[in-house]
């Protein structure tokens, strides 16, 4: 089959992997241009580079111009994953079958940016992958390939990710072939169902002690590898410390009888009170220092129980 991939962030390079080491044709990998004061190469254009794929970063993928580009190629299929544009009915009436997408959640919950981050976020024990047809919504077409995997309660969201990148490469290769084979079957989304997941930000990070120590512990796991939860080590002597949490565990539930907020214990880790339990601070990064273990940074700094995390 004649493919074109369109994909731009990490979670898309598996699949540009599978593709390419698989029997079809990949003829173009198409990315978002690059943003922001630094613009640096998008992922899946550094791999389509590598395996020697032809790459093309256009302003629109939904321009006249755009569609016209892609239609000289003749593809049957636009492969979609983590691109960062809705394609347009003319944009996907380029290829015979259309388009089809991959994305991190078991539609229609999660539709959006970033479905593994608040996945992880909410505490979820299950997510996986959804390939859709595409429609002009967001998420939002019927799905043709689905597949369940658990989350471990300790996985970050960088790691269920990058496993989630894995498998999903390996239903759309499925999908392909039940779609070349015509034995796709579709299953329409219910949207009274549908959640949202919009991409994070640096403020969803901001630790509020009063949650329950569970809730920072997944927020903790969420926000990996960026934007990072954090918060300020109110000391007795000397300038609040901004503190970037990186691994954290709950020590006890449904018993807090300190403030949320205050340093309960330093020995061996960190313990802090919340609204409900206690949290045992694991990993901490002190503002431009390095990472380090609870045991190293109370060692290195004056931190004192009863203290206040802000």
């Amino acid at each position: 089959m004649r493919i074109i991939m369109l994909g731009t962030g990490p979670f898309a390079v598996p699949l540009l992997r599978a593709l390419v080491n698989s029997p079809h044709d990949v003829l173009l990998a198409v990315s978002r241009p690059p943003r922001g004061r630094k613009p640096l190469p998008a992922p899946v254009q550094l791999a389509a580079e590598e395996l020697a794929v032809s790459r093309w970063l256009p302003e629109t993928v939904n321009s006249a111009e755009a569609q016209a580009h892609l239609a000289t190629l003749r593809p049957d299929l636009l492969v979609v994953c983590d691109y960062g544009e809705i394609l347009k009915p003319p944009t996907l009436a380029v290829a015979p079958l259309g388009g089809i997408n991959l994305h991190g959640s078991l539609l229609p919950k999660y539709r959006g940016a970033a479905p593994v981050q608040w996945a992880v976020f909410n505490g979820d024990d299950e997510t996986g992958n959804t390939v859709i047809q595409m429609t002009p919504g967001l998420d939002a077409g019927p799905c043709v390939g689905i597949d369940r995997v658990a989350i471990d309660p300790d996985e970050t969201a960088g790691q269920l990710e990058a496993r989630l990148a894995t498998r999903g490469a390996e239903l759309v290769l499925q999908v392909i072939e039940q779609l070349a084979a015509g034995t796709c079957h579709t299953i329409p989304q219910d949207p009274a169902q549908a959640t949202k997941a919009p991409r994070l930000t640096k403020e969803h990070g901001h630790i509020d002690w009063s949650r329950s120590a569970l809730a920072i512990k997944n927020q903790v796991r969420a926000l990996q590898p960026w934007p990072r939860a954090y918060c300020s080590w109110l000391r007795t002597a000397g300038e609040p410390v901004r503190l970037i949490l990186h691994r954290s565990q709950v020590i006890a539930e449904n018993y807090t009888p300190a403030t949320p907020g205050t340093i309960v214990s330093t020995s061996g880790e960190m313990v802090v009170a919340t609204g409900n339990g206690f949290l045992g601070l694991q990993e901490i990064q002190p503002a431009g220092k390095r990472v380090m273990t609870a045991a190293e940074f109370v060692r290195g700094y004056p931190v004192q129980v009863g203290e206040i995390m802000s």
